[in-house]
């Protein structure tokens, strides 16, 4: 499982305990720098045209500064604005914020 979000409420209790996906993932892969990042968006929002000057902004969390610095710069090459908001039990959870005012306008950035 890499994103819980549209899991039944039963099945997100039972399977992660109050855990975001992510801290679950984390813990599967012992030694790994998880990095949650691109998933706030739809693949409509990442590919649909962007105002001329701007950029669509990517929200990156990481427990690990150095792998979510790589991912930032690496959304920065393709052309996106990363915003790095913290640790992922955190940041994390900013990230999938489900406030659809809040949503709606940062994706437009």
């Amino acid at each position: 499982m890499t994103n819980s979000a549209f899991l039944p409420p039963e099945v997100q209790e039972r399977e992660l305990k109050g855990r975001l996906s992510s801290e679950v993932n984390a813990d599967r892969v012992p030694g790994a720098k998880l990095v949650k990042a691109f998933n706030q968006l739809p693949m409509q929002g990442l590919t649909a045209p962007v105002p001329a000057g701007g950029r669509r902004v990517v929200f990156i969390s990481s427990d690990h500064a150095d792998a979510s610095a790589a991912v930032a710069s690496l959304t920065e090459n393709l052309g996106f604005a990363p915003i790095e908001v913290g640790r992922i039990a955190e940041g994390g959870r900013l990230i999938q914020a489900r406030n659809a005012l809040v949503f709606q306008n940062l994706i437009k950035f």
